[in-house]
């Protein structure tokens, strides 16, 4: 058939073919039109007949093999659910109230909150300090709210926390200053302590019997050691005697600074307020992490090789 056969075809069975006019050429049928079907005609899906609860007989028979237990507590599949189910309630307690009128935190009853160990053994479970640390929080923001409108149910959801002890009964014990004119100081920092005894004179230092510079022999540990003294321009007032152990050269000097300080506020206690903007006056509690199995350190993780 040729190729140059550009015209339509007429509407006839056969044509000839113009180069040899022997054969014959069908034409092409044309494709039938696309019928398109609805379902108008078919049968509509009608719904389950609505269920009447007004009377005991109106329900459908209960299918006791297929019944199940349902647990009374959302979090009863989790791994700690009392601790969850008390963290989900004072998380509710707190969306409640918080619109109630609170006092200052130097304001608020005083509460001695039970330990993590206390609580652990309360529930039974594995409870974290960090995740206990949750709680503790609300409940001080709770503790705030006005005595005079404190809800009765927030009182006894607070009271399974708290400590059978009366908290004004503990009363710290002043440090004095004894009859040779020494104030003691205990500092610690990481694994290290120190006593430090503290008594006016030159600004002579011994640690351990020796010198500061044959026990530290940084500057920034000498500095850090002093830096009570430094920090509220007493370096040439006070003699200090220190007993020291425990930890490195770091934590040894750290404690000393934590101890310094406590020895320093019990001759003058009006210098609290400059040691505290210092940093003097709080204890360092961090620590280094340790090392974990299949880790080479803490954290870091060996190189992934591919094969």
């Amino acid at each position: 058939m040729s190729s140059k056969l550009s015209f339509s075809l007429p509407f006839r069975s056969f044509y000839p073919c113009l180069e040899c006019r022997t054969c014959v050429i069908k034409p092409v049928k044309q494709a039938a039109s696309v019928r398109s079907f609805t379902t108008t005609s078919r049968k509509r899906a009608t719904a389950a007949p609505p269920i009447k609860f007004s009377s005991q007989d109106d329900l459908p028979p209960l299918n006791v093999q297929n019944a199940r237990v349902v647990p009374a507590s959302p979090s009863y599949f989790s791994g700690r659910p009392d601790f969850t189910d008390n963290l989900l309630n004072l998380q509710a307690l707190l969306r409640r109230y918080q619109t109630l009128p609170t006092v200052a935190p130097g304001q608020a009853p005083r509460v001695a909150w039970r330990t993590v160990s206390q609580y652990r053994l309360l529930v039974g479970e594995p409870v974290r300090a960090s995740k206990y640390h949750q709680v503790i929080e609300i409940l001080k923001r709770l503790n705030q709210i006005h005595p005079a409108v404190m809800p009765g149910d927030l009182q006894e959801a607070m009271q399974i926390y708290k400590r059978d002890i009366n908290p004004y009964d503990v009363v710290k014990r002043p440090s004095v200053i004894d009859e040779d004119g020494r104030a003691c100081g205990i500092g610690r920092r990481k694994s290290s302590s120190a006593k430090v005894f503290l008594v006016q004179g030159e600004g002579q230092v011994l640690i351990n019997g020796k010198n500061i510079n044959q026990i530290f022999g940084r500057i920034h540990d000498r500095e850090s050691a002093l830096w009570a003294l430094k920090a509220t321009s007493r370096m040439d007032k006070y003699n200090i005697w220190a007993l020291v152990s425990g930890g490195g050269t770091t934590g040894q000097a750290e404690a000393l600074t934590l101890g310094t300080a406590k020895a320093l506020m019990v001759h003058e206690p009006d210098l609290k307020p400059a040691l505290r903007r210092a940093g003097c006056v709080t204890r360092d509690p961090r620590r280094v992490e340790r090392k974990k199995p299949g880790k080479l350190k803490a954290r870091k993780m060996p190189a992934w090789v591919k094969r």
